[in-house]
Parts: structure tokens; C-alpha cells; sequence
């Protein structure tokens, strides 16, 4: 290791010490500072895994629109996981207050963690947390990103999927990004748009000659 990152790694180490002494909630606020700080001099600050923030469980609520469940079984697997190998992948959010995340995806880590019990009381009530980019903060943007976690599993509910294209059709997306930022095809918005049933989204499309 070359000897400047030696003494500045020395030097943070006897900073560090001091947190030791700390009150557990003070720790964690200094942490989380800490954190920051190194995430704006980062060659990946434009990476939101870059800056984990531990957020106390009560300040951060699901959304209201996530199309993924997941059965009894896999809930009660992701549980043991959570348990067993601890939290691997932070909860992705959007900070819509200082005090206040609204889950992006992890919506189910999100309640494992906030259950009362032992794994709530191994993290102090406290849940590992990433922001999404600032530039994907409107709704319209954190739904899609919702959507996008959730098909790259390979999970998604029809139904609720059908409402969320309705939606963003309505919030002014055309066809086209739809099926972009949702990782469609053209073919699937149209059917989405046909189980909706609702003729005022189809008011612009255009119908292919061999209806003629």
C-alpha cells in the first residue's frame, strides 16, 4: 500500500476510535455523516449503493403501488435469509423529507426489518437505506424504477402492473416510454392497455391498415 494512503488511513483510524464512545443513536448519526462525506469525494458518487445510510425503521414507509408479492413460503425464506446471512442488499428509497423514505424497491425487506423481533432488535431498529438519484425523484420516474427492480427478478402482478401503465399514460408518458422504462415491448403496453379497458388510451393510437 503506498505510504500517503498508509498515513491518511492512520489518521481516520485514530478519528475513528472515537466513535467507540459514543451513544449507540449518535454512533449511527456519526456514521451516516462520515459516510456522506466520503460518498462526495468517491470516484462513484453517482452510484447510490456507494452511500449506505442506516435510517430508523419508523421513517421509512412502503409506497402505495408495488405490483411484486411474494407468497408465504418466499416471505418466510426471505426472513431466514435476512436472519441468517444478515441484510445483503439495502432498501432503495426516496427521501421525501428529512425524516421521511418512501421504499423504491424492497418493500419486503422493508417489513422484515421493521418487524418487532430479533432480527428488528439485532439493527437497533434501524434499516440499511440507498437514495435513488436525485433526477428520478418525481413519482412518474420512482415507479418505473419500481417496476424495472421488480422484472429484472422476473416478478410482477398483471393486474397491478395494468394499473401502473394506465398511470403513466395518464401522467403524460407516451407508448414508447412505457415500454422503454418499463423493459416492454410495444406489443405488451397494448395489451396492458387492452385489459384496461378504458377508450380514452387508445384515443391516439394508430391502427394498422389491415383493419380496413
Amino acid at each position: 500500500m503506498p505510504e500517503e494512503v498508509v498515513k491518511l488511513v492512520e489518521r481516520a483510524e485514530s478519528l475513528f476510535r472515537e466513535l467507540d464512545g459514543l451513544p449507540l443513536h449518535r454512533r449511527v448519526e456519526a456514521i451516516n455523516r462520515i459516510r456522506q462525506h466520503l460518498h462526495e469525494h468517491s470516484p462513484f458518487a453517482d452510484e447510490p449503493v456507494d452511500c449506505v445510510q442506516w435510517v430508523p425503521c419508523d421513517q421509512v414507509e412502503g409506497n402505495d403501488y408495488n405490483p411484486n408479492t411474494v407468497a408465504p413460503p418466499e416471505m418466510k425464506l426471505l426472513t431466514l435469509s435476512i436472519d441468517t446471512d444478515g441484510f445483503t442488499q439495502p432498501i432503495v428509497a426516496h427521501q421525501e423529507a428529512e425524516d421521511h423514505y418512501v421504499v423504491v424497491d424492497g418493500f419486503h425487506r422493508q417489513q422484515v426489518g421493521k418487524k418487532p423481533g430479533r432480527i428488528r432488535k439485532r439493527l437497533h431498529g434501524y434499516l440499511p437505506v440507498v437514495s435513488i438519484r436525485a433526477a428520478r425523484e418525481n413519482q412518474s420516474d420512482r415507479v418505473a424504477a419500481t417496476i424495472r427492480h421488480n422484472r429484472a427478478r422476473g416478478v410482477h402482478g398483471v393486474l397491478p402492473m395494468t394499473d401502473i401503465v394506465v398511470m403513466l399514460l395518464r401522467a403524460g408518458w407516451n407508448e414508447i416510454d412505457v415500454a422503454r422504462e418499463l423493459g416492454m415491448d410495444d406489443d405488451e403496453v397494448l395489451r396492458f392497455k387492452q385489459v384496461s379497458g378504458l377508450p380514452e388510451l387508445f384515443r391516439d393510437h394508430e391502427y394498422s391498415s389491415s383493419w380496413d
